[in-house]
């Protein structure tokens, strides 16, 4: 159980909570090269922050889909220090963004794993939290077959953050599918949910997932993910969205790079709260 391992950041920096802001789900299809991933990475930030996007966040694994699964483990930084931190943060101070980086593998314990964390950046270029996946995904399907917890040491804290525009829940991919993950974050207002969902599963599962947590939790989800072929021949489910808390898909991409925008109104969400108080209705508080 985890219930005594939630992190609440409540950072330093006092913002008034926005009346209405735009957010960016920004989808790529990255390869093992660190340097050219990251220069995607900018290109598509700075199309959202063109579009008025305040808080941007990019998929699972934006920066390294290595040949083979130990490849991050070679990229891997310190808390702190490397050149993709480095880019989360001057990134965002550059362009006065809330930048949330999907995942970034960080050192572990063990010499032979890593963590597979998500990190989130104000506007000033701080780092203001740090979620570490929880949940890894194992699947044996066909000719498919995956096993994170061979490269990923799992996370054992439950991230929550305010923010300039609301209470922010973190999570990766594999979480999903947990939605009592989600039910500790107590009544978040945005979830964000960066993914690396494979072809077979995403078909699937994606959508209907995205939009369950939107549903139940009453929140809107940020879902950005890794969308095409890849150079390891890897294939991943993309279909990059924002959904609102009633479970509209507001905004998608199916395929390819690009970034997904979407206004944001939590008055619109305070009203649904109110006229359909199901969160305050809960009588089951733990699994």
């Amino acid at each position: 159980m985890l219930n005594d391992s939630i992190k609440h950041n409540q950072p330093a920096i006092e913002n008034e909570k926005r009346a209405s802001f735009r957010v960016a789900a920004i989808q790529m299809a990255s390869g093992p090269s660190v340097s050219a991933n990251l220069e995607e990475a900018a290109r598509l930030i700075e199309e959202a922050a063109s579009q008025k996007a305040e808080l941007v966040v990019l998929p699972e694994y934006f920066c390294i889909m290595g040949m083979k699964d130990t490849d991050k483990l070679t990229v891997r930084e310190q808390p702190g220090d490397g050149q993709i931190q480095k880019f989360l943060s001057d990134t965002a101070k550059r362009l006065g963004i809330w930048l949330v980086g999907g995942s970034v593998p960080l050192a572990s314990s063990e010499p032979d794993k890593v963590y597979n964390s998500c990190l989130v950046y104000a506007d000033n270029g701080e780092q203001v939290a740090r979620y570490d996946k929880i949940h890894l995904f194992g699947l044996q399907l066909g000719h498919e077959c995956y096993a994170e917890e061979k490269t990923i040491k799992a996370g054992s804290e439950v991230v929550t953050i305010d923010s300039p525009f609301g209470r922010i829940g973190l999570s990766i991919c594999y979480d999903l599918r947990f939605p009592e993950l989600f039910r500790m974050m107590n009544n978040v207002d945005i979830i964000l949910a960066p993914a690396a969902f494979t072809a077979i599963t995403g078909r699937a599962h994606w959508e209907i997932l995205v939009r369950a947590r939107a549903v139940e939790n009453m929140a809107y989800v940020i879902a950005p993910g890794q969308g095409g072929y890849h150079v390891n021949g890897r294939e991943t489910n993309g279909d990059s969205m924002i959904v609102d808390p009633w479970g509209v898909v507001m905004e998608r991409l199916p395929r390819g790079p690009g970034a997904v925008v979407a206004t944001l109104d939590p008055g619109y969400q305070a009203s649904l709260r109110t006229n359909l108080p199901a969160l305050d209705h809960r009588i089951l508080q733990y699994c």
